[in-house]
């Protein structure tokens, strides 16, 4: 048997592991205090649900890969302060993020965070890590499946000119 051969939470992690996930945690809590911001400009109720599912998810994340990092002796990144809660009146409407410009942005989000958990688990060779990050990759897809819908129910899709392609022959 090898070094890395046993059970894995016993198996140490490789620099590009430590370096992926403080990344990701550091990443995530940022998103969580941006998230928090739009919530405050969220005027559609459906969006807000939304939004609060994100945050959920990305404390959930945070917990977890935190727990995962003290246990190998990986200090944490630190945390932006939480976000007060505000009234949508309040702010300016020049100010205000637009709902439709919200989902776009927790859209992108979401697309860059299905990458960085595909090259975690790609460069892990720990399982429980890839199993991990594999897990949040889900939960991220689902989630992006809800904004999509979101967007498109409410129109504010805008897709990209539609190519039609037709078969000179037929």
């Amino acid at each position: 048997m090898g070094i890395l051969s046993g059970n894995p939470k016993d198996e140490p992690m490789h620099y590009g592991e430590v370096f992926g996930t403080w990344t990701f945690v550091s990443t995530t809590k940022g998103l969580i205090a941006g998230y928090q911001t739009m919530l405050n400009h969220a005027g559609d109720e459906d969006l807000h649900k939304l939004i609060e599912e994100a945050i959920n998810q990305g404390q959930q994340a945070v917990k977890e890969v935190e727990t995962l990092l003290k246990e190998n002796g990986v200090g944490l990144p630190p945390a932006p302060p939480e976000r007060p809660a505000a009234c949508l009146d309040d702010i300016p409407v020049g100010a205000r993020f637009q709902d439709p410009e919200i989902v776009a942005s927790i859209s992108k989000d979401i697309a860059a965070g299905l990458v960085s958990c595909s090259q975690i688990m790609g460069q892990s060779i720990r399982e429980d890590i890839g199993v991990m990050f594999g897990q949040f990759h889900m939960q991220k897809a689902a989630l992006g499946v809800k904004f999509l819908r979101l967007s498109k129910e409410k129109g504010w899709l805008i897709p990209p000119p539609l190519h039609h392609y037709k078969d000179k022959d037929c």
